[in-house]
């Protein structure tokens, strides 16, 4: 069915869902944002010559800096949520994610000192993020 043009999302991101063996458990990098602090994955705008996948291997690095050993063509789902905007507004967003399996961790990268990263399983990942629909992707990992 579709959706109101009223209630459909105005923008769109791509994110990373971040993720390594350990043992024969998966776990999911988590990291916090630079307003709120609040745990999240990377995500960001569409960056211009990238598909969405290389999009989100991008902005996993830029907030992460994560070293792919792998990176799904494909969305393994979307998550929506509302982004608090300069101005004070809420803006509408419809993110993309994209699975990627980490291969190491750099300890220098762009937002090293404006962010946190944590390793979770993803049972305790869902608790930590806000988003419904995040957290439904990643109970199912």
């Amino acid at each position: 069915m579709a959706r109101p043009l009223i209630l459909r999302p105005h923008r769109v991101q791509c994110a990373a869902l971040c993720t390594r063996n350990a043992g024969n458990d998966r776990e999911v990098l988590l990291i916090t944002s630079r307003g709120t602090g609040r745990w999240i994955i990377p995500k960001g705008w569409p960056i211009e010559g990238l598909d969405g996948a290389g999009t989100a291997r991008q902005e996993a690095w830029e907030e992460a800096g994560v070293c792919a050993d792998s990176v799904a063509p494909e969305p393994v789902g979307q998550f929506s949520y509302n982004k608090i905007l300069k101005d004070g507004s809420a803006q509408s967003v419809l993110t993309s994610v994209y699975q990627i399996q980490v291969a190491e961790l750099a300890e220098d990268f762009p937002e090293a000192h404006q962010r946190k990263r944590r390793w979770f399983s993803p049972t305790k990942a869902a608790e930590q993020v806000r988003e419904p629909e995040l957290r439904d992707l990643l109970l199912q990992l």
